[in-house]
Protein backbone atom coordinates (compact mmCIF):
# COMPACT_ATOMS: atom_id res chain seq x y z
CA UNK A 1 0.00 0.00 0.00
CA UNK A 2 1.27 3.62 -1.16
CA UNK A 3 0.89 6.57 1.39
CA UNK A 4 0.56 9.64 0.36
CA UNK A 5 1.38 13.38 2.34
CA UNK A 6 -0.08 16.39 1.67
CA UNK A 7 -0.13 19.60 3.59
CA UNK A 8 -3.30 21.94 3.48
CA UNK A 9 -5.46 23.83 5.30
CA UNK A 10 -9.19 22.94 6.68
CA UNK A 11 -11.46 25.61 5.47
CA UNK A 12 -13.70 27.63 8.18
CA UNK A 13 -16.81 25.14 6.88
CA UNK A 14 -14.79 21.81 7.78
CA UNK A 15 -13.36 20.99 3.82
CA UNK A 16 -10.77 19.55 2.77
CA UNK A 17 -8.68 20.03 -0.45
CA UNK A 18 -6.25 18.13 -1.85
CA UNK A 19 -3.60 20.36 -4.15
CA UNK A 20 -3.14 17.99 -6.86
CA UNK A 21 -5.68 14.95 -7.90
CA UNK A 22 -3.90 11.81 -8.12
CA UNK A 23 -6.26 9.55 -10.82
CA UNK A 24 -5.80 6.04 -9.11
CA UNK A 25 -7.52 7.34 -5.93
CA UNK A 26 -10.79 8.26 -7.16
CA UNK A 27 -13.89 6.43 -5.96
CA UNK A 28 -11.41 4.42 -3.48
CA UNK A 29 -12.51 4.57 0.30
CA UNK A 30 -9.05 5.98 2.32
CA UNK A 31 -8.22 6.07 5.93
CA UNK A 32 -7.48 9.99 6.84
CA UNK A 33 -5.06 10.91 9.85
CA UNK A 34 -4.83 14.55 10.31
CA UNK A 35 -2.03 15.69 11.93
CA UNK A 36 -1.26 19.40 12.94
CA UNK A 37 1.86 21.46 12.25
CA UNK A 38 3.35 22.78 15.41
CA UNK A 39 3.82 26.49 14.85
CA UNK A 40 7.02 27.45 15.85
CA UNK A 41 7.17 31.18 17.78
CA UNK A 42 9.09 33.62 15.91
CA UNK A 43 12.59 34.29 17.77
CA UNK A 44 13.24 38.09 17.77
CA UNK A 45 16.30 39.54 18.95
CA UNK A 46 16.33 42.24 21.00
CA UNK A 47 17.93 45.35 19.85
CA UNK A 48 20.70 47.11 21.89
CA UNK A 49 22.77 49.75 22.06
CA UNK A 50 25.82 47.95 21.47
CA UNK A 51 24.53 46.03 18.34
CA UNK A 52 23.57 49.12 17.02
CA UNK A 53 27.13 51.35 17.13
CA UNK A 54 28.80 47.81 16.05
CA UNK A 55 26.98 47.91 12.87
CA UNK A 56 26.93 51.48 11.99
CA UNK A 57 29.83 52.60 13.33
CA UNK A 58 32.45 54.82 10.92
CA UNK A 59 30.09 53.98 7.74
CA UNK A 60 30.60 57.37 6.88
CA UNK A 61 34.53 56.46 7.10
CA UNK A 62 34.58 55.14 3.53
CA UNK A 63 32.92 58.12 1.80
CA UNK A 64 35.61 61.08 2.21
CA UNK A 65 32.04 62.97 3.15
CA UNK A 66 33.13 66.21 5.70
CA UNK A 67 30.33 66.00 8.04
CA UNK A 68 31.33 69.24 9.91
CA UNK A 69 31.06 71.02 7.16
CA UNK A 70 27.45 69.06 6.16
CA UNK A 71 26.34 69.95 9.74
CA UNK A 72 27.28 73.50 9.51
CA UNK A 73 25.62 74.23 6.18
CA UNK A 74 22.78 72.20 7.27
CA UNK A 75 22.44 74.29 10.18
CA UNK A 76 22.62 77.58 8.96
CA UNK A 77 19.91 76.77 6.47
CA UNK A 78 17.58 75.78 9.09
CA UNK A 79 18.53 78.93 11.44
CA UNK A 80 17.94 81.26 8.68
Amino acid sequence: MQAYKFETKISEGGTISLPYAIPNLYGMEVELFIVPKEVKPKIIKKASAKNFVSRWAGFLNDMNVDTENAKYEYLSEKYK
